[in-house]
């Protein structure tokens, strides 16, 4: 009898997923066809004064560099090594090199699916005396600790849905797909300073605290436990006086807000995590509490903070669902090309919102280069593409493709390219509509009144010869002299490949480029460091990891002067090193 009643409850259990199932898709589609309905026929006619262009296209590739090397698992190095130092490094070089990026994919059979999952693995090179030693420890989050206890992946992350535990019953099972899966704290983008500690960030509420010497794993930071918001970037901006600012968001009943937060001054030696004094600024609603923005990072100028809304659209009943249909969350993400993006303009010291709308056609970006203020103008520049859905595509099947498959997803990608956006602060209510607001002399970007606004329109900041360099992203400028000033150069990777090929330098005077490329070499993320008593914006040197998939054990730290961009030195270090994502310099006595 109980094995009969067993049966009848599994079968009735089975009906109900398979019918709540086949409702909700039903309910999902009424209420998509009702959306896509209400665009097609509130879609804005752009008026003749609007300069809408797209981004140009790279030429296409073929017979690429198959890349699998370089998103494969390595193994950790805790203790300081020695390198072999290739030409010379300048003395007066002084501290430590931080990098963070995902250096394991799986666990026992259970293999992540995008490159962004991989557990992450901090790299440090310090620097003294003209000599460089180099050490990496994965970082040991919860998500780390619990998948290697299992040996398998029992943590969800970007692209990667954990599967259900196989030892569970059946009911159990069952239930478990209707469990949404907390946030990871597998923080593998970036290293940040808080107060002056450092600690390793992702895109959830959580991060961690690091010893930037030992990199040994600290305290785990929710920001909820310090202010109302679901999560922050990895991407934070820092003030003159050592406060941090963020941007973050909080949902609930009251609808979906982005924050900009703040984190005051500290003295870096706070024995444990301390995020007190943390405050909300200002929050800005979404323009559709259905679908809320995804956002990497944020703008920031001495006086202002922008929130850009683009349109790559979160989807709330996709995100209700994707646990229930197998998706990772990846898959809630959505590119709406037909939608407006929309420019949020804050004062930084007030919190207070300017009421004037800003937006332009569509446009995707992941970072910023720098923006400033001049005569009551915004000066925003920023690395910009025409397809939001690059952020799904970069699966570990892509990147381990080979052949016409690796040409087909590369030349499938968009090109990013660096944009010029500027915004008049202060636009009269009687000002007449359509005609430019802008009269700078040195910039060909506009800003057209509309009846609903601002309508801006950018200018390329590049000359045709970058698109043979696959245009360009990681942008990096002087960060500690010219964040938020007027400056005339930016370094940034060229993308002639799925990762980054070349190193390049861009004067924004005639926006003429330098290039560092060798064939079969794929540079990190180019970090600026300033010399001692430097003049110029460009006094100082750039640094880089550079890892190549033709050679195990060959990767190396790549010093280049970055007035005249030619190499000064390198350090071999005898290990394998996978392909990052971003870091930082911490100077040192």
């Amino acid at each position: 009898m109980c094995l009969w009643d067993g049966l009848i409850l599994y079968i009735v259990l089975l009906l109900f997923f398979f019918c709540s199932t086949f409702f909700c898709v039903v309910f999902y589609m009424l209420l998509r066809l009702r959306i896509l309905t209400a665009k097609a026929m509130s879609k804005p006619t752009q008026n003749s004064v609007y300069k809408v262009s797209a981004n140009k296209k790279r030429p296409s590739a073929s017979g690429l560099e198959f890349i699998g090397p370089l998103v494969s698992s390595v193994e950790e190095t805790p203790y300081p090594i020695s390198t072999v130092i290739k030409g010379e490094i300048p003395s007066w070089i002084t501290g430590s090199f931080l990098r963070n990026g995902p250096g394991r994919f799986e666990f026992g059979e259970s293999k992540f699916n995008h490159w962004f999952d991989g557990m992450a693995l901090m790299h440090r090179f310090h620097i003294k005396d003209g000599q460089v030693t180099y050490s990496s420890c994965f970082l040991r989050s919860d998500s780390y600790v619990q998948n290697a206890e299992k040996n398998r992946i029992v943590v969800s992350e970007f692209g990667t849905l954990a599967t259900p535990d196989p030892c569970k019953n059946i009911f159990a099972w069952f239930f478990s797909r209707f469990q949404i899966p907390k946030a990871t704290d597998n923080a593998g983008v970036s290293f940040v300073k808080y107060k002056g500690d450092f600690y390793v960030s992702t895109e959830t509420n959580f991060m961690r605290k690091i010893d930037s010497v030992s990199l040994e794993t600290k305290e785990k930071v929710d920001w909820s436990e310090y202010i109302a918001i679901n999560a922050a970037t990895a991407h934070p901006h820092y003030d003159r006086d050592g406060a941090t600012y963020n941007l973050g968001n909080s949902y609930g009943r009251n609808g979906f807000f982005y924050h900009i937060l703040r984190v005051p001054p500290g003295d870096g030696k706070n024995d444990v995590a301390d995020l007190s004094g943390a405050e909300i600024l200002c929050s800005i609603p979404a323009s559709d509490p259905r679908k809320p923005s995804y956002y990497h990072s944020f703008v920031m100028s001495e006086n202002y903070i922008v929130f850009i809304e683009q349109p790559i659209k979160l989807d709330p009943l996709k995100f209700m669902l994707y646990r229930v249909a197998g998706k990772s969350f990846h898959k809630v993400m959505s590119w709406n090309p037909e939608l407006e993006t929309i420019f949020h303009v804050a004062d930084r010291h007030t919190g207070q919102l300017i009421k004037t709308k800003y937006y332009s056609s569509a446009m995707f970006t992941l970072h910023q280069i720098n923006a400033y203020e001049d005569n009551g103008y915004l000066i925003m520049d920023m690395c910009c593409g025409d397809d939001g859905t690059v952020i799904g595509d970069f699966t570990m099947e892509n990147l381990q493709a080979s052949g016409e498959e690796l040409d087909k997803f590369f030349n499938s990608l968009c090109t990013n390219l660096p944009r010029r956006y500027v915004l008049p602060l202060d636009v009269k209510e009687d000002e007449p509509n359509d005609h430019n607001l802008i009269n700078l002399p040195y910039t060909t970007a506009t800003a057209v009144k509309t009846v609903t606004g601002v309508f801006l329109s950018h200018e390329d900041l590049y000359n045709d010869d970058l698109l043979q360099y696959g245009g360009l992203e990681f942008p990096q400028i002087n960060y500690t002299y010219y964040n938020a000033r007027p400056y005339r150069y930016f370094y940034a990777c060229g993308f002639g490949h799925v990762f980054g090929d070349s190193l390049l330098k861009m004067d924004l005077e005639g926006k003429k480029l330098k290039v560092w490329r060798h064939a079969g070499l794929f540079p990190s993320e180019p970090v600026f460091v300033p010399a001692p008593d430097a003049k110029d914006e460009d006094d100082g040197v750039v640094m880089s990891v550079v890892i190549t998939p033709r050679e195990k054990k060959s990767s190396f730290l790549l010093v280049l002067d970055a007035k005249t961009f030619t190499e000064l030195g390198r350090a071999e270090v005898p290990v394998d090193i996978p392909y990052g994502t971003h870091g930082l310099f911490n100077e040192m006595s």
